[in-house]
């Protein structure tokens, strides 16, 4: 997992939140269209086109607007730019396994879950070669307080 250091928000979507008056309030599910590619794209290139969880080539088409804190929460403003990130697997194929942001789903535990956006983040895993060849990754030792962003 690769820290993600959030950028400004692009500026279509912050016009369009500032849009909101007594008859329509923005909301995540009305997000759609040109706006939601912006969005999508800005996210992408933040990340460095990878996803927030696995690291994983994103393409455009291929990948989601994950919320790292679910929308499903009360307390998340479901239009809070620095709890988006980008996600792979926008599209499960019949009998594929979910990962990342489809198996997290509206899953959080700040005292277990490692936040992309968190500076330290990397230092919760180590990777090593086997004799054989292939890669063991090794979750290290966790401390609850230093896992959040």
């Amino acid at each position: 997992m690769k820290y993600i250091r959030k950028r400004q928000e692009p500026p279509e979507f912050k016009n369009w939140k500032e849009q909101a008056n007594s008859d329509w309030q923005p909301d995540f599910r009305n997000l759609g269209g040109k706006l939601k590619e912006i969005l999508i794209k800005a996210l992408m290139t933040e990340q460095g086109e990878i996803c927030c969880y696995c690291e994983s080539r994103l393409v455009y088409g291929e990948c989601h607007i994950e919320h790292f804190k679910p929308q499903s929460d009360t307390t998340v403003d479901p239009l809070d730019y620095a709890n988006l990130l980008c996600s792979c697997q926008a599209n499960l194929k019949s009998g594929e396994p979910r990962h990342c942001g489809n198996l997290k789903d509206n899953w959080f535990d700040e005292n277990l879950l490692i936040s992309p956006l968190n500076p330290d983040c990397e230092s919760h895993f180590a990777f090593n070669y086997r004799s054989s060849g292939s890669l063991a990754k090794v979750l290290q030792s966790l401390n609850p307080s230093s896992l959040m962003g």
